[in-house]
């Protein structure tokens, strides 16, 4: 297969970014077109056997899972192959033209760069992870074959936004997701408030949505075209530094990232996502959906690089939504609420590297969060699964009477004896979310926390730094009140009753936890910064990344853009490495240390918060903010629109309409009697009319 310009369907075309000529020749992409074919194949099975074979779970178990195994592999094999190629351009596989008008065209390109490499493997690899958990997670649902098709779906659209090679294919992953989002959030529909969960979702995106499309049509405005490649080429050239069009184009983009990456003000929708099967949790919050905007700004550098303004916002909304976020998972007893909060926290600050401007920092933690977030929600969901099935099955197979909710860590306790596999992954987990080192978490948020203070402000870098003790406090008190201490799952006097009832996950859930706790360990060391004493310098992530973001570094120096390598507070990365390594520790040690010896009441003991725990357990009441400012008033704008216009004058008018024909048609009913006197009388008074009119 070479590599040359466009001609039409199915050709490639090779060039790099920054104007390396020919750069990209050395990689050609092997099967690219395969990586999106095999999940929208799985789709399609999975789709047919939700109505051909329901009953039959043998084909969704292989289909389903074979299908992102199969993708993963083919990212891999091209993942190598871009590895031993220098140096790493973008190839562009131009598959076939989609939209052609005039000097517009808009083509099913997919984008080979190693930003896009990076995320495939996250996608791909994660994914097939999930996708293998789930078959043990949703064996008993009815829904199990509709189930994996939309998973399937949900994967072959990430991999279009992340593939695509323009801002319209990206606009369709984008458009996507969010689709696949609803029908999964929403999966058990017959519960209302699930359905409701997966409308709100697919809603507040819509918000988000409309910026992106008019940032999109800013762009063809200026640039004359919609692909990637062209647009940042020309971008310092087209674009004013600190100009007003790349100012509303940047903020625009933003505004598309703050809904589908859950930031303040659209993240509500977030935690009721929780709504879904667990196991959609672990692919939304860790591969897919949620890293849709840091990677949409991640590829877009160039243009945020040329608005000083925009980056300021993006720096300052994801270190507020981390902060914020974290203060509440603080006091949430719903296990997967504590980590969807933990999410919408830990995208903060990804946020915050970007708009700093260490891009590829932020990417870095997007990478090691998708490690120990996916692991996080599969242990959860192991939780979930184990307390339910003990609840729903005795020893006799007949449930009990016991009632609540078994995603509340209220109900769990003590789990450690009964689920000891899940106990060590999801503290591997904890300590690395908390920045424990030699974990991932601890090079990914360290390099964060450092770059906000040296890139960014005081604010920002002291903003970081709370919030990974908060993230610490937060994770160790899930991990207490789950795992360790008496258990409280039958309340607090059936200990035994859980010893026969409470068990393990089998196998082909808690392999994939066992993988991902490997990839929570090693996965930060990609990226070693030579600072770190002790440790090996390793810049793999950095250099790999470099020709992707050298263009809007190279930006940003143009400019004057000069950081000082030294923290607000004074003294080098090692010195605060090492502050914020003994923080975590602390944070984590004292939080077991101060819960462990407290009883902890079930769910049905419990009473509601008080004070400021109140507060924060109610989530600041932003919902009910938006209740009472948008959703009622909204409500009585349509109810009143509905009063006066649709009942008042359009049906008033079509109802008008039919009285006077049914009036016409009685008066001309009442001259056909069938008297003959009636029509003589008829007969003179007209004639008499006749005459009074011609005299």
């Amino acid at each position: 297969m070479s590599l040359g310009a466009v001609t039409g369907s199915g050709s490639l075309v090779a060039t790099a970014l920054g104007g390396q000529e020919g750069a990209g020749a050395g990689f050609q992409p092997v099967l690219p077109w395969l990586i999106l074919a095999l999940p929208l194949l799985g789709a399609a099975v999975n789709g047919a056997g939700a109505f051909l074979w329901r009953d039959d779970k043998r084909i969704p178990t292989i289909v389903g899972p074979a299908a992102l195994l199969g993708s993963f592999a083919v990212v891999l094999l091209n993942f190598i192959a871009m590895s031993g190629a220098e140096p790493h351009g973008a190839a562009v596989v131009g598959l076939w033209n989609w939209i052609v008008s005039g000097d517009l065209r808009i083509g099913v390109d997919l984008q080979f760069d190693p930003l896009s490499m990076l995320m495939c493997m996250i996608v791909t690899g994660v994914g097939s992870l999930i996708h293998v958990y789930s078959v043990g997670y949703m064996r008993d649902d009815p829904g199990y074959s509709r189930y994996f098709s939309y998973l399937n779906l949900f994967v072959f659209f990430m991999l279009v936004l992340v593939l695509g090679a323009s801002f319209p294919l990206m606009f369709v992953g984008w458009e996507g997701v969010g689709l696949c989002s609803y029908l999964l959030i929403g999966f058990w529909y017959e519960n209302r408030e699930y359905a409701n969960a997966g409308k709100k979702a697919f809603i507040m995106n819509r918000i988000g949505d409309a910026g992106f499309l008019v940032a999109m049509f800013l762009i063809f405005t200026a640039f004359g075209t919609l692909d990637f490649i062209p647009v940042f080429e020309a971008a310092e050239g087209t674009l004013a530094y600190g100009g007003a069009l790349v100012t509303g184009i940047t903020l625009l983009l933003f505004l598309g990232c703050t809904g589908k990456s859950a930031q303040i003000p659209l993240h509500t929708w977030l935690p009721d996502a929780m709504a879904g099967p667990t196991p959609v949790s672990a692919l939304i919050h860790a591969a897919t959906m949620v890293t849709a905007g840091v990677y949409l700004i991640a590829r877009t550098s160039v243009l945020f690089a040329l608005s000083p303004v925009s980056q300021g916002v993006v720096a300052a909304v994801g270190a507020g939504t981390a902060l914020f976020a974290a203060s509440i998972a603080i006091r949430q007893y719903d296990i997967k609420k504590v980590l969807a909060y933990s999410t919408i926290s830990q995208l903060g600050y990804m946020f915050l590297a970007v708009g700093v401007g260490a891009f590829t920092a932020g990417v870095f933690h997007l990478m090691t969060h998708a490690f120990f977030k996916a692991l996080l929600f599969l242990g959860a969901g192991a939780v979930i699964h184990a307390v339910h099935h003990a609840w729903a099955h005795g020893e006799d197979g007949h449930g009990d009477a016991r009632h609540g909710d078994p995603n509340d860590m209220r109900n769990h306790g003590g789990l450690r004896k009964y689920m000891p596999r899940t106990f060590v992954f999801m503290w591997v987990a904890t300590l690395a979310i908390a920045g424990v080192p030699p974990l991932a978490g601890f090079f990914s948020k360290d390099e964060i926390i450092w770059y906000s203070g040296v890139y960014g402000t005081p604010i920002l870098w002291g903003v970081a730094l709370a919030t990974a003790v908060l993230t610490a406090v937060y994770m160790a008190r899930l991990m207490v009140m789950t795992f360790h201490g008496r258990n409280r799952t039958f309340g607090h006097g059936g200990v035994a009753e859980a010893g026969r009832r409470l068990h393990e996950v089998p196998a082909v859930m808690w392999a994939p936890l066992a993988l991902l706790a490997v990839l929570s360990v090693v996965g930060g060391w990609a990226n070693i910064p030579e600072a770190l004493p002790l440790l090996p310098t390793v810049e793999w992530l950095h250099h790999w990344l470099e020709p992707v973001f050298a263009p809007a570094i190279a930006v940003k120096e143009a400019h004057g853009f000069a950081p000082e390598y030294r923290a607000p507070a004074g003294g080098g990365e090692a010195l605060w490495a090492g502050v914020s390594a003994a923080i975590a520790i602390a944070a984590v040690v004292g939080t077991v240390r101060a819960l462990s010896p407290k009883p902890v009441p079930t769910e049905a003991e419990s009473e509601a918060p008080t004070g400021f725990a109140r507060v924060l357990h109610d989530k600041w009441y932003v919902d009910e903010l938006y209740d009472r400012a948008i959703v009622r008033p909204s409500l009585a704008l349509w109810r009143a629109c509905w009063r006066i216009v649709d009942a008042g004058l359009i049906d008033g008018a079509v109802n008008g309409a039919g009285r006077a024909a049914r009036l016409l048609g009685w008066a001309g009913g009442q001259l056909q009697t069938g008297r003959v006197t009636t029509y003589l009388v008829a007969f003179m008074l007209g004639a008499l009319l006749v005459l009074g009119v011609l005299s």
